[in-house]
């Protein structure tokens, strides 16, 4: 080989790379996060879905918020609604790190009832629009539409970068689904080039993929527009009495008939590991989000959090390591394939393939099997926990028998279909008084 020749590759990549980084820069990101996320249940009493605690240490709207910075896009807003004040009070705390004088920041967005009507958001498309001056301050070239309260890793990069290749003035990325699980999703039909040729949310029939009967294309949620095309359909739609104002009901469809509207196959801007399917949950159910946690456990999980080439950002309270204590053979403080987070002290009991979020206390002779006890619990002694979620606070007095029997745990706690036992302050008759 002729060292004196140029490497070609090398420069292209350095072009690409800077293609991407220039696109990043020129996007601002809305991250809605104002959802309730009824389906968990009490878990939501007293915070939004994106404020969940999850994966030990962490809460739901990380994972977006994480992307948002990875991928260089560094101006963000958040915003809120339901239940806010915990959401808020993280993001003051773990998400000010951004150099306002490099123009890079993470701004919440409390619903503010901004509109001429004085209502609070109808609608993702009415979160958006009631937040147009911030957009428009911003002055963008795109904007990117996230949802807050789904666990992945995206680089939003590759995903812009795909929106100007096509010359698209809107594109949604999407995945694959089964498709008897479609009918929760918005469901598209694309052609050869990727262009949207259909789009139906939430169908009763779900159309499904050409060549994959069982499979279905649904939107993950997240779009990208040309800022001035999305100026102009928000007040369109605002001007529609006959409108949801939501993306996924009014504005997409509109815009699929009559635009040029792409789909991005999340498999192509997904950050995983070598051998491993893209990753992506929806832990919108007491299930899913216990057997999203659960799956962290294990030896190979499905989402690798130990990468430190795409890190997950939080804040956290500054605690002392984990400790276990007591090695005699009736008293043993051990934890087996389980996550700890700092903070938390097991004490002659047995922890197995659980999770342990921070400040937590187990107490000698208790066993916890297949559970997640979030920040503060405290295990009394002799208390036998399987298959449970505890939320945050929670004291559980000596002797407490939980996950044994289904039809006696139903009288004082919530037991989903999968077994799954959720124990609230509330169900203990435990003020709620946390922060």
């Amino acid at each position: 080989m002729d060292n004196n020749l140029p490497n070609h590759r090398a420069s292209d990549q350095l072009q690409d790379t800077r293609f991407i980084s220039q696109l990043t820069t020129n996007t601002f990101a809305l991250i809605l996060a104002g959802g309730r996320g009824s389906r968990l249940y009490e878990l939501t009493n007293f915070r939004a879905k994106p404020a969940v605690p999850f994966g030990g240490k962490f809460r739901i709207i990380d994972f977006t918020l994480s992307n948002c910075v990875n991928s260089g896009v560094r101006r963000v807003g958040v915003a809120t609604q339901y239940k806010s004040q915990s959401l808020i009070r993280h993001l003051q705390r773990g998400w000010s790190f951004l150099d306002g004088r490099l123009n890079e920041f993470i701004e919440i967005l409390p619903a503010q009832q901004q509109s001429s009507g004085e209502q609070w958001y109808l609608g993702t498309a009415d979160a958006v629009f009631q937040n147009l001056r911030e957009i428009r301050h911003a002055r963008p070239e795109y904007v990117l539409i996230l949802s807050g309260d789904h666990i992945y890793r995206m680089d939003y990069g590759q995903l812009l970068a795909a929106h100007v290749a096509k010359q698209a003035d809107l594109t949604v990325a999407c995945i694959e689904v089964p498709l008897n699980e479609a009918r929760g999703f918005g469901v598209m039909s694309v052609d050869a080039d990727h262009r949207v040729t259909e789009f139906t949310e939430k169908p009763e029939t779900p159309q499904p993929m050409p060549g994959s009967p069982d499979k279905a294309l649904a939107s993950m949620g997240i779009y990208v527009f040309n800022t001035r095309f999305l100026y102009e359909q928000l007040l369109r739609d605002a001007e529609d009495p006959q409108s949801c104002h939501d993306f996924g009901k009014d504005i997409i469809p509109h815009c699929v008939k009559r635009y040029r509207t792409f789909a991005q196959n999340f498999a192509d801007s997904c950050v995983t590991e070598p051998g491993k399917a893209a990753y992506w949950r929806d832990v919108g159910t007491l299930d899913a989000y216990w057997a999203a946690n659960m799956d962290l456990v294990q030896v190979t999980p499905d989402l690798n959090l130990y990468s430190e080439q795409w890190p997950v950002w939080t804040w956290q309270p500054q605690t002392p390591p984990a400790k276990f204590v007591f090695d005699d053979d009736a008293r043993r403080g051990i934890a087996v394939d389980s996550l700890v987070a700092g903070g938390s002290i097991v004490s002659g009991s047995t922890v197995r393939r659980s999770m342990l979020f921070s400040g937590v206390r187990v107490h000698s002779h208790s066993l916890v099997e297949d559970s997640m006890l979030l920040p503060s619990v405290d295990i009394g002694r002799h208390c036998v926990l399987k298959k449970c979620i505890v939320d945050k606070g929670c004291k559980l007095p000596e002797g407490t028998v939980i996950g044994v029997n289904p039809e006696q745990d139903k009288q004082r706690f919530r037991v989903t279909e999968a077994g799954i036992t959720l124990v609230t302050k509330e169900m203990l008759g435990q003020p709620h008084n946390f922060r």
